[in-house]
């Protein structure tokens, strides 16, 4: 059985697409996902499951959760190895001045071509910074996310695939969860 962690876009964001955590433990317990645990508020699960194909397994999902809440959110699952890759692949890995909450990963849905990648990282955003690595774009935002030198809009419009993002306290913290999940 494989420890999966499944991040969904938009939800519980300024008052919209809510949902309990409670209720959508109880909804991936309904699809035979094994074990959820949620983290934060903000549509983070961490389960069990048999299923390998993860893209489908996302796009059972999130017709669940359209069923069941009203909404479709975009759902992106890693299983913990991917998220162990995830933060073993961190580009900013040497610098000991990041404040690891205004570092985002942003999880894709698919690989963006190499053509949509140069294309993102050719442009300059100084302060903030961007890396891509796999399916994941590491940026930085030294003044905050609040107002990005780049918009999210803009970088799925050129990557041509939506994602999600977390900060890398989250990232680490939903490793640990999977973790601990495995070794139960």
């Amino acid at each position: 059985m494989t420890v999966a962690i499944s991040l969904l876009r938009g939800v519980n964001v300024g008052g919209h697409n809510k949902i309990k955590m409670d209720a959508l433990r109880a909804l991936y317990e309904s699809l035979r996902l094994r074990d959820a645990q949620t983290y934060v508020q903000s549509g983070n699960v961490v389960f069990r499951t048999d299923l390998r194909n993860l893209v489908s397994l996302a796009s059972r999902i999130e017709k669940a959760i359209e069923e069941s809440f009203g909404f479709r959110p975009a759902v992106i699952v890693r299983t913990r190895e991917d998220l162990r890759d995830v933060i073993a692949r961190n580009p900013f890995a040497a610098r000991r001045d990041l404040d690891p909450s205004k570092f985002l990963v942003t999880f894709l849905a698919s690989d963006p071509s190499a053509e949509a990648r140069d294309e993102i990282l050719a442009i300059k955003t100084d302060p903030d910074e961007l890396r891509m690595s796999g399916r994941e774009l590491y940026t930085y935002y030294p003044n905050g996310m609040a107002r990005p030198k780049l918009s999210w809009a803009v970088i799925e419009r050129k990557l041509k695939t939506s994602g999600t993002g977390r900060n890398w306290n989250s990232v680490l913290k939903l490793l640990e969860i999977a973790e601990r999940l495995e070794a139960s």
